[in-house]
């Protein structure tokens, strides 16, 4: 059986483990500094109006400020996460956080657009830092017994922290300034950082292979490729050069990837044998679902919280909040739903459960119903990605040995990433060309200009209708009307991807047991002391 390894290096230092009390504390500093990098995920979004005045940029500019953090995030998330396996997990986590605060700072001040650019690079290699460690450091110090409710704590916040994270952004760009967004992450940076020189314990690996710089590099060229092209496609088209340049060089990226890691097996960056597991394999797929779907779903929830019900940005993510609320109290609840019916079980219960808030929501959303038509959906999808997605993650974590945490953790992002990557891209897509198709009959008696901007969208056509004469109510109804159709086919979509996973996962998910959790009293008790 293998040493704990926060043991091993208490023993070596002469300290004692960790008690329920310092668990608690490692617990919250780490959730504080993984809920610092994703607020910046989605923060930026509320305030894209705001950028392209300030600095006089295009729509493709500002993209570019809000996707390059995502995608500096994604790219360096492995090759990070292993580094911090070697080097200490503490340290890294210090030095993430001080690299990820300065860069906040900085784009604060930024006085164009290059600087902001620069600036939001810098802060998502800090991210990448912080993100995969934050896991690492659950996995590797919480007694096995508290840590599925641990990453269930962090799951919630990873997966209900972006939609808090928008809420806030919105309310301090309506109540003070867009640049007051950065304020945000740096005072969390700062508590976690605090919290961290206090409580966090160190751990690190200590192998006998060289570091695999090789499968680094190619996995950040297969990273970059692949989410550049999701990100690019919608906006460019799928046809275009550079969609099309980088679908192939990710794609040619992650086959070498994958080459490379079979040829290193025991000295590789991630020993990609592992996915025949059915742990791996199935939280690995899960996640990249369930995150593909979610993400997907707030781009429908959005423009019809503001085109079809006119409400402002910061009302659009307060109606999203009870979706969050739930994911997050039930991914704290899923361990111990697990330990009752299994991890396969919850697994494929949350997966349908989300499945029905999708079917809920496709069945009734309509222009008249208003919020009260989607709520149930949006409350049954929510409770479904909780208990998806806290055993998908552990699972994730299971698979790899200890001493490799930071590479699961770090794997358990970026297939979060992926799926949010995809899920835009695909569902985004489909609601697309689903209000092209219903709206196209209705812009017949429009002049030719004004039915082509209409064509492109809800929020064009809203745009349009004031030039439309004695259209204008016509073309609002109809443009609203055609969106709600192309929602409707886009969640029939997910209903049906989320039925197939629901279905693999009852039949091929993991098969670990999950220990009971047991109160941090009894877990002190069981924790020896020095």
């Amino acid at each position: 059986m293998s040493t704990h390894p926060f043991r091993q290096v208490a023993a070596e230092k002469g300290m004692g483990a960790p008690d329920a009390r310092q668990l608690r504390s490692i617990l919250i500093a780490v959730s504080i500094a993984l809920m610092a990098v994703i607020a910046s995920v989605s923060g930026l979004n509320v305030a894209q109006t705001h950028l392209a005045v300030e600095f006089d940029a295009s729509q493709s500019t500002v993209l570019w400020i809000i996707n390059i953090y995502t995608l500096t995030l994604a790219a360096l998330l492995l090759p990070l996460g292993a580094i911090g396996d070697r080097l200490g997990r503490k340290p890294m986590l210090l030095t993430g956080l001080t690299v990820f605060g300065i860069a906040n700072v900085a784009a604060g001040f930024a006085p164009n657009a290059e600087v902001m650019l620069a600036s939001r690079v810098v802060s998502g290699v800090g991210a990448a830092v912080i993100m995969p460690i934050t896991l690492a450091v659950i996995t590797s110090t919480f007694p096995e017994e508290q840590r599925g409710k641990a990453i269930g704590v962090w799951t919630g916040v990873a997966g209900g922290g972006g939609i808090l994270g928008m809420f806030l952004s919105a309310l301090l760009v309506d109540v003070a300034d867009w640049r007051w967004l950065f304020v945000l992450p740096v005072v969390l940076v700062a508590a976690a950082m605090a919290m961290t020189l206090k409580s966090v314990p160190n751990s690190r690996e200590r192998s006998t292979h060289p570091f695999d710089t090789l499968g680094a590099l190619i996995s950040v060229v297969a990273v970059v490729g692949l989410i550049s092209a999701l990100q690019e496609g919608p906006e460019r088209g799928w046809t275009d050069a550079a969609s099309l340049t980088g679908l192939g060089v990710g794609l040619v990226a992650a086959v070498a990837f994958v080459a490379w890691q079979l040829h290193r097996r025991d000295a590789s960056l991630l020993d990609v044998r592992l996915f025949r597991e059915r742990g791996l394999a199935g939280g690995s797929l899960t996640l990249l679902v369930v995150f593909g779907v979610q993400a997907g779903v707030a781009v429908v929830l959005f423009p019809f919280f503001q085109a079809v019900l006119g409400w402002s940005g910061l009302q659009s993510t307060l109606a999203l909040m009870p979706m969050a609320l739930m994911m997050m109290v039930l991914s704290g609840a899923a361990p111990k739903v697990a330990a009752r019916i299994g991890s396969r079980s919850t697994m494929a219960v949350g997966i349908a459960l989300g499945a029905v808030g999708l079917a809920l929501m496709a069945l009734f959303v309509s222009v008249d119903g208003g919020y009260p038509a989607i709520l149930p959906g949006m409350i049954a999808m929510g409770v479904g990605m909780g208990l998806a997605m806290t055993p998908s993650t552990e699972a994730i974590t299971m698979s790899l040995p200890r001493e490799k945490q930071g590479v699961a953790s770090a794997l358990n992002d970026v297939t979060r990433e992926f799926g949010t990557a995809l899920g835009v891209a695909l569902l985004g897509a489909l609601v697309s060309a689903g209000y092209r198709n219903a709206i196209d009959d209705e812009l017949d008696p429009l002049p030719a200009d004004t039915a082509d901007t209409a064509r492109e969208g809800i929020a064009n056509a809203l745009e349009a209708s004031g030039g439309a004469g004695s259209h204008a109510q016509d073309l609002v109804h109809a443009a609203q009307q055609s969106f709600v159709d192309g929602w409707q086919q886009a969640m029939w979509a997910g209903v049906a991807v989320m039925g197939v996973l629901s279905v693999y996962v009852a039949l091929r998910g993991p098969k670990y047991a999950v220990p009971a959790p047991r109160p941090d009293s009894e877990v002190a008790e069981a924790i020896p002391s020095k």
